[in-house]
């Protein structure tokens, strides 16, 4: 059996840009994925040790969907928050699962930088502010 492929094929793939890619690019769907179906997924998500979901800390900063190709772009609580190599991917991963889902670019940002007052009031009551 010969199999070329390397660790590389199977991770996930940056492009020029910095943005993680997954999945197939779309360039028409016959049912659009919304918005809120995306933000559904991301609830799931929630930051190892603050234990509150992505999306209601204010990590998600843009979201964009077009022909169910998704774009991500989000920030991290600290440039050195642990989970920096691996959340992206888990997003993109958690958002695939949405039927009939597209091509899904999550990029990585510090600009601008997360404070406290970006989390929504549920989150903030949930960690006592």
């Amino acid at each position: 059996m010969n199999d070329d492929k390397t660790l590389a094929d199977f991770l996930p793939k940056l492009n020029p840009e910095g943005e993680l890619i997954l999945g197939e690019f779309k360039s028409s769907a016959s049912k659009e994925i919304s918005k809120q179906q995306v933000i559904d997924k991301i609830l799931l998500i929630n930051d190892p040790e603050l234990g509150i979901n992505i999306y209601d800390l204010g990590l998600i900063y843009e979201l964009k969907i077009v022909n169910n190709n998704i774009d991500v772009l989000m920030t991290l609580t600290t440039v050195n928050c642990p989970v920096a190599d691996t959340m992206p991917n888990d997003i993109a991963k958690k958002i695939a699962t949405i039927e009939d889902c597209g091509q899904i670019k999550v990029k990585l940002t510090f600009e601008p930088a997360w404070t406290k007052d970006m989390m929504s009031e549920d989150a903030k009551l949930a960690l006592g502010f």
